[in-house]
C-alpha cells in the first residue's frame, strides 16, 4: 500500500480555493493520522477553463487534469448547496457526476469526495465565531451581529459577514488596521485558522469528513 495520499481540490471559484484549501489539507492530515502506517499527504489546487462547461463537463475535465498533471488519488469537489439542504445538489450534480466518471477510461481520477457547505462556503466561515470577530476586529455579542444561530441556519452568511465588517468600521473603538477590510481579505486567513472542532458542529462538514473516511476505507488506507 502506498504511504502517500495526493489530493486535488476543485472548487466553484478562487475565493473558495483560498478558504477551503487549508481546511481540506488539515482534514486530510487529521484523517490520515488514523490510517494504518505513516501516511504523508499533499493537496494540489485543480484549475480549469470552465467557460461553456456544465457541471458534469467541469468535473470530467478537472478529473482528467488532476490525473494527467498530478496523478491525483482523490479529487475533492466543492459546490455550495445555496439552500437549507444539500439533497438537491447531491441528487442533481454530485451523484450524476460520480456515475459519469466511473464510465470513463483510466486517464481520470475517479475517487471523488464532495464538499457541499449548506447555504454557502461563508457558513463555514461563521463556524468559529470567536475567530471571525477577532479577524474583523469587533467585540459585539453574537446576537448583535446576527450570528447567534447555527451557521447553516443563516440564509445569507456572506451578507451577514459583510454587515459585520460595516459595523466594525462604524464602531469608534475599531482597530485602525481594519479600516479598509473587505470580505475577500478573510477567506484565506480564516481558512488557515478556523478550529476544526468548531467545523465539526456543522453537519455538512461532518458529512464531508465521513465521506473522506469512507473513501480511504475503500482504498484500504483507513480501517476504523
Amino acid at each position: 500500500m502506498s504511504n502517500f495520499i495526493l489530493g486535488g481540490l476543485f472548487t466553484e471559484g478562487t475565493t473558495d480555493n483560498r478558504f477551503l484549501s487549508s481546511i481540506v489539507e488539515r482534514t486530510l492530515e487529521e484523517v490520515a493520522f488514523d490510517c494504518t502506517g505513516d501516511i504523508e499527504t499533499k493537496l494540489e489546487i485543480i484549475n480549469i477553463n470552465k467557460i461553456g462547461l456544465n457541471f458534469n463537463d467541469q468535473i470530467l475535465k478537472a478529473s482528467r487534469v488532476a490525473y494527467e498533471k498530478f496523478g491525483i488519488l482523490i479529487l475533492f469537489v466543492h459546490t455550495d448547496s445555496d439552500s437549507a439542504s444539500d439533497d438537491l445538489i447531491f441528487q442533481s450534480k454530485i451523484i450524476p457526476a460520480q456515475q459519469i466518471l466511473l464510465q470513463q477510461s483510466d486517464e481520470y481520477c475517479k475517487n471523488v469526495v464532495a464538499i457541499v457547505p449548506v447555504q454557502m462556503t461563508e457558513s463555514w466561515m461563521i463556524a468559529d465565531k470567536k475567530l471571525l470577530k477577532e479577524e474583523i476586529g469587533i467585540e459585539k455579542i453574537d446576537v448583535e451581529l446576527g450570528i447567534q444561530l447555527p451557521p447553516e441556519l443563516i440564509t445569507n452568511p456572506k451578507e451577514v459577514i459583510e454587515d459585520i465588517i460595516r459595523l466594525s468600521k462604524e464602531d469608534l473603538t475599531k482597530r485602525r488596521r481594519n479600516k479598509g477590510l473587505v470580505i475577500s481579505d478573510l477567506y484565506q486567513i480564516i481558512g488557515q485558522k478556523v478550529d476544526l472542532i468548531e467545523l465539526e458542529k456543522l453537519p455538512s462538514y461532518v458529512k464531508f469528513k465521513n465521506s473522506l473516511k469512507d473513501k480511504l476505507r475503500e482504498l484500504n488506507f483507513y480501517h476504523k
